[in-house]
């Protein structure tokens, strides 16, 4: 096959259909197989999770229920709700979770001690602002764990002292006072005294319970540098072969640091078009073809959001589907690459824009998609969390159980350009100006909706 050999952009792309479980036969039974097989879900938005889960589940998408979804995260405590990699909210497989604590979080946990001390003595909280966050620190705990489970409310009317406020950015517009209930929790979180318990209101909240952490597993704390060489093992596994900077980009770590991890492992050199490239010793074997697939992805799902450099599947549609501090919002997907966005109207209907034309194959396979979902969805609601630029609207994500999928035509047209609207979905190419998806869902002018 032309162009089909380890590190061109045909062969990681395979791997991606297949490691990354979403061309067939990889659909996975339970969350826990989509996070081991991803290292770790985005938790920023509640939803995601379950969205990653189901856009990677077996059984035309019926095998990974909310329920189950639920248990693994609450009862069966498999996956893991904490900060990690870059300083962002992720699930994890619960044997993983310790590995990510020491080769990530721990740094994390330090440096966000060390802002909280700094702005607390700027502030003139305390003669010795270290000494005062230790104390409210340790009340805190002993708060909750009175409680059993708590939210930050409740925890800051058992300790005042997270009511403390502090002023930011002073003399700005954007500045203002704020409490210290969160940095203090959050940095509880990281340094593992507590842990993040269920939501209050559903799957879907982000209004979260704090309940005291459980201890790690005896032995199953790394030293530091064990524990790196550990997770970019699995991050080689899971989206290599890929340059070391993509590495970095994805844990947080300094460059010294991918180094020392990369020199633990067995490593071989890639050619990625002309971009040198790391492959785990034994992993050389390009990925044979799939069929082709086609798949709905979340916002700030773990496939687009495990690379720095996203080129080789992403083409030129960064602007459209990227807010401004490099979060993605949901994605349409066709054999290996992103080739629109999908969202949800003010009807509540999920519809989808395509920003190239991707043939009549893809658009049947991204429709039959948009039904799976609605049908897993039933009457339930969704409003990602992902942060948007100013002047636009935030996705929601709805599933009335009684209405089939519509889909929006896949265009940017010109006013008076005409579109088909006899219920097959179009694509025009060409000139036009693409706005960017941002949209969320609302037409260009000159488009029309299929009946």
């Amino acid at each position: 096959m032309t162009g089909w050999s380890l590190g061109s952009v045909a062969e990681r792309r395979a791997r991606l259909a297949r490691r990354h479980l979403l061309a067939a036969p990889a659909p996975a039974g339970t969350a826990a197989e989509v996070a081991a097989a991803l290292i770790a879900l985005h938790g920023t938005d509640p939803a995601s999770v379950y969205l990653a889960a189901w856009a990677r589940s077996a059984a035309g998408h019926r095998a990974i229920g909310f329920a189950a979804i639920e248990r693994a995260l609450y009862e069966d405590r498999e996956l893991v709700r904490m900060l990690g990699m870059r300083r962002t909210m992720f699930v994890v497989p619960a044997g993983l979770a310790p590995v990510i604590q020491v080769a990530c979080t721990d740094q994390v946990a330090a440096r966000m001690r060390s802002g909280l001390v700094r702005d607390l003595a700027a502030g003139g909280v305390a003669p010795d602002a270290g000494r005062w966050l230790d104390e409210v620190g340790d009340a805190t705990v002993k708060a909750l764990v009175a409680r059993g489970s708590a939210t930050g409310a409740e925890l800051a009317r058992d300790e005042p002292r997270l009511r403390t406020q502090l002023v930011y950015a002073e003399g700005k517009s954007y500045g203002g006072t704020a409490n210290i209930t969160s940095r203090v929790l959050m940095l509880l979180s990281a340094e593992r005294h507590i842990a993040r318990g269920r939501p209050r209101g559903g799957w879907t909240s982000s209004q979260y319970e704090w309940a005291p952490a459980d201890p790690w597993p005896p032995g199953a704390a790394l030293p530091a540098a064990d524990a790196r060489a550990e997770l970019a093992q699995r991050w080689l596994l899971a989206f290599g072969p890929a340059p070391a900077s993509d590495l970095q980009w994805w844990t947080g770590w300094t460059a010294g640091q991918v180094k020392a991890a990369l020199g633990q492992l067995a490593t071989a050199e890639v050619d990625l078009g002309g971009v040198p490239g790391v492959v785990l010793a034994g992993d050389e074997e390009p990925a044979p073809a799939t069929e082709p697939w086609a798949a709905l992805l979340p916002a700030l799902d773990p496939t687009p959001m495990g690379w720095r450099d996203r080129s080789w599947f992403l083409g030129e549609h960064a602007a459209a589907l990227f807010d401004r501090s490099g979060n993605i919002g949901p994605t349409v997907w066709w054999d290996g690459r992103i080739v629109g966005g999908w969202a949800q109207r003010s009807d509540g209907e999920i519809v989808f824009r395509l920003l190239e034309e991707a043939g009549s194959a893809a658009v049947a396979a991204v429709t039959a998609e948009v039904e799976n979902l609605q049908a897993w969805l039933g009457p339930t609601r969704v409003t990602p969390a992902l942060p948007h630029p100013p002047g636009t609207r935030p996705v929601r994500l709805s599933a009335p159980a009684a209405r089939p999928a519509r889909v929006v035509v896949t265009t940017t047209a010109k006013p008076g350009l005409p579109v088909p609207s006899n219920g097959t979905i179009s694509s025009i190419p060409g000139d036009y100006p693409r706005p960017s998806l941002r949209d969320h869902g609302v037409l260009a002018a000159g488009t029309t909706i299929s009946p």
